[in-house]
């Protein structure tokens, strides 16, 4: 077990086991001792009843061995307690071991000494505001106090586009961030691709069409062609984060068999996991046996980020990795790790992207379930309805009250050759041009968060620009725990098993949430953290 040597002494230090020796080496001669006087005082009373005839005298003395019996127990026990808080006190103090954390991607994760297993280490989460310099919280409160007057910020280099590309080709493209729930816990992450372009403003479609690789380049070698780039080459970025889910590869595996053009398909996964835990990239059959496969055919153009899964604070934290692994492809895709895709999904869900005639369109919807949904042996949908986010509320819970989307219609559409414009975003589906994940970055420090990010990203990216459509057709269906599959996906974990290890983190993160986007007014700016809140702007 990784975590086998929590007891274990650092540096060959043994003075805390020596003072645990002596401690309890005196906690035993202490105990030998009150048993011995209990034993004498036994034979001595013995003999003062032989020699006492009176009845009385005799009752007397019965009396008075009960008595000192039951001190010489009481103060056995209190030894007792006290020895063994000694010694429960004594292995607390030990230094905490410090564990290695083994994942490609994440090797170089290290834990301090009250790291993930200390006892320092939740409650020390997010740095709360008053903990930050007053030099820091002031440039924040400009930065935000700037961001909504519009003010302009230095332009952007957009890096030179570039394809096939991977992360595994950046060997100095990395940096060190801090745990967003335990200010302890460093890890090494790759760096984003590029910072926002949209300079706080709406863009322009100049601006726009920096962004985007082509799968062939032009006569000059340049990869960004822009719309002169033919559709069927155009790249496509898909992110997935995923929580110790064995269907994940099965999802990597639908993404590239059902594609028209799998050679223009990276995907970028952020595989929370722990041992014994089926990897997200690695084929489901080995490739001796079946070459065929995807995970065989195309692993190259797919690029992981290991965690712990007990590092893992919920999808906010795992999907900004996401976006970090993004590499500047004309397209950007998201779902989630149990979702199974049509055949010639790639082509359909360009073609609707590019029927809205709005380079800021962005398709999302919650997916239909999976069940009766595709026909296994072509891999066609046999869906004719369109689901549609237009249903939302405020929900009152642990962590405050916040807007999240209630159930959505779903039914035919009634005008076709378009996807219908709505007021909302999902996370669960979301397919865009590729500047909508440089423009619109996910927030390191929204940790324990579930509800409540999807508002954020939906609100921020509307303000520069951003539309929103519901998809004509659904070209992916999601594997919910209902009916058939309820028992397979019901076995699947989830990260709130690391909600006592973090516990009171997603309370924070809530305010901040809110706060960005201006909808809890009733809680003073001063009271949520700002920390690097100017990344998300």
């Amino acid at each position: 077990s990784k975590f086998s040597g929590i007891f274990l002494l650092k540096n060959g230090d043994q003075r805390n086991f020596a003072s645990r020796r002596t401690r309890s080496d005196c906690c035993f001669d202490l105990l030998k001792l009150v048993f011995d006087m209990d034993k004498l005082n036994k034979s001595s009373l013995e003999k003062k009843k032989k020699k006492k005839k009176s009845s009385r005298r005799r009752k007397k003395g019965e009396k008075h061995a009960d008595h000192a019996e039951t001190v010489g127990m009481v103060i056995a026990f209190v030894i007792l307690g006290v020895y063994f808080f000694g010694l429960a006190q004594n292995i607390r103090a030990l230094p905490g071991v410090e564990t290695s954390i083994g994942r490609r991607m994440g090797h170089s994760i290290v834990l301090s000494k009250h790291g993930l297993l200390g006892e320092d280490s939740v409650g020390n989460a997010v740095p709360s505001n008053n903990d930050e310099p007053k030099e820091s919280k002031k440039q924040d409160n400009n930065v935000l106090k700037a961001a909504k007057r519009g003010k302009r910020l230095t332009k952007v280099t957009v890096p030179a586009a570039k394809w096939p590309i991977s992360i595994r080709d950046e060997v100095d493209n990395y940096e060190e961030i801090g745990h967003p729930a335990d200010s302890t816990i460093k890890m090494t992450a790759p760096k984003f691709w590029s910072d926002p372009i949209h300079e706080n403003q709406l863009m322009s479609r100049e601006q726009a069409m920096e962004i985007g690789s082509c799968a062939v380049p032009d006569e000059s070698g340049n990869y960004n062609r822009g719309d002169s780039c033919p559709p069927d080459e155009r790249t496509i970025y898909v992110a997935i984060a995923s929580y110790r889910d064995w269907q994940c590869r099965y999802t990597v595996e639908s993404i590239f068999s059902r594609a028209k053009n799998p050679k223009r398909v990276r995907i970028g996964v952020v595989d929370q996991i722990i041992d014994g835990d089926d990897h997200c990239d690695v084929p489901i059959d080995p490739c001796d046996k079946d070459p065929y496969q995807a995970l065989c055919n195309y692993k190259d153009q797919v690029d992981v980020y290991q965690m712990e899964a007990p590092l893992a604070v919920g999808p906010v934290f795992a999907r900004h990795f996401g976006h970090r692994l993004y590499r500047g492809e004309y397209y950007a895709m998201q779902s989630d790790a149990h979702v199974t895709f049509t055949q010639n999904w790639d082509e359909d869900i360009i073609m609707q992207q590019e029927s809205t005639k709005d380079e800021m369109a962005v398709l999302s919807t919650y997916l239909t379930d999976i069940v009766d949904s595709i026909d296994e042996k072509t891999g066609k949908s046999l869906r004719f309805t369109r689901p549609i986010m237009c249903q939302t509320d405020y929900e009152q819970g642990q962590q405050g009250k916040y807007l999240r989307h209630g159930s959505q219609p779903e039914g035919i559409p009634s005008i076709h050759g378009s996807p219908q414009l709505q007021p909302y975003w999902a996370a669960g589906f979301s397919f865009s041009r590729g500047h909508f994940v440089v423009n619109v970055p996910y927030d390191l420090y929204q940790p324990m968060i579930f509800q409540g990010e999807e508002m954020s990203i939906g609100i921020r990216g509307f303000t520069i620009g951003y539309d929103y459509f519901a998809p004509e057709r659904s070209v992916c269906f999601h594997t919910y725990a209902v009916g058939p599959n309820a028992a397979k996906r019901g076995q699947v974990k989830h990260f709130w098993e690391n909600g006592a290890r973090y516990k009171g983190v997603g309370i924070r993160a809530m305010k901040r949430v809110l706060g960005i986007v201006g909808m809890n007014p009733e809680v003073p700016v001063s009271e949520w953290d700002h920390t690097e809140v100017r990344n998300v702007f």
